[in-house]
């Protein structure tokens, strides 16, 4: 079985089970992944305490956009993968159209434009990369920005927001007066009718995407 280095690990919510190390800077995190999870080493993305070619696939899942220095730790990656690195993340240009950014938080766009790193960066970083759309499924169950586009009251709740990024570092108060049309368009049905065609949705692009590079296609054949 191939094993895996889980970067930006967080609480191991998506962690495969051929994960034999996980590396996260933060201690709360750490203290929340969950009992038998893969070891865990507090590290950052960009000096990761790991040998060349520790692991078969390097994996980051919603994290580059908290690295300080994002070339640094793709580099990292491919030094400590032998054949693969996958990256998730989103396409901020196709996310901002997202109807509760558009319609209703144009503030936590410009947050979360401040935030993401450029698909196009990325590849550029990677050199062999493909690029894969991951729709999110309408009754998804994980926080993410995107998470609740079918089910629109949880946006109302603090703590939900206080999950995601874009909406927990926009202040507040530039996102009040867009809460409270959007308390108001739900409980008038002003939303439901206008978004009537998201209702049936099983899932929906918000430009959320897999970025993969398969390093050995990078190597020369007698390497590869």
């Amino acid at each position: 079985m191939a094993t895996v280095a889980n970067i930006g690990a967080g609480t191991g919510s998506y962690e495969p089970s051929n994960t034999v190390v996980a590396v996260e800077p933060s201690r709360v995190m750490i203290a929340q992944r969950p009992v038998g999870a893969a070891p865990v080493i507090q590290a950052v993305a960009e000096r990761l305490p790991l040998r060349t070619d520790a692991v078969d696939a390097a994996l980051a899942i919603l994290t580059v956009h908290h690295w300080s220095d994002v070339a640094a730790g793709v580099a990292e990656m491919t030094r400590i993968a032998r054949r693969r690195i996958v990256i998730l993340t989103w396409d901020d240009a196709v996310f901002r159209e997202f109807w509760l950014l558009r319609e209703y938080l144009p503030a936590a766009a410009d947050t979360d434009a401040r935030l993401a790193v450029p698909i196009t960066k990325l590849a550029s970083l990677l050199g062999n990369a493909s690029i894969q759309p991951v729709p999110i499924p309408h009754d998804c169950v994980d926080g993410v920005g995107g998470a609740y586009w079918r089910r629109p009251y949880a946006y109302l709740e603090a703590q939900v927001r206080a999950g995601m990024s874009m909406l927990a570092l926009t202040p507040e108060p530039l996102l009040r007066e867009g809460l409270s049309r959007l308390q108001s368009d739900l409980a008038t049905g002003a939303w439901t009718r206008h978004h009537a065609d998201l209702l049936d949705k099983p899932q929906l692009d918000l430009g959320y995407r897999l970025v993969v590079a398969d390093l050995s296609a990078q190597l020369p054949a007698t390497q590869a």
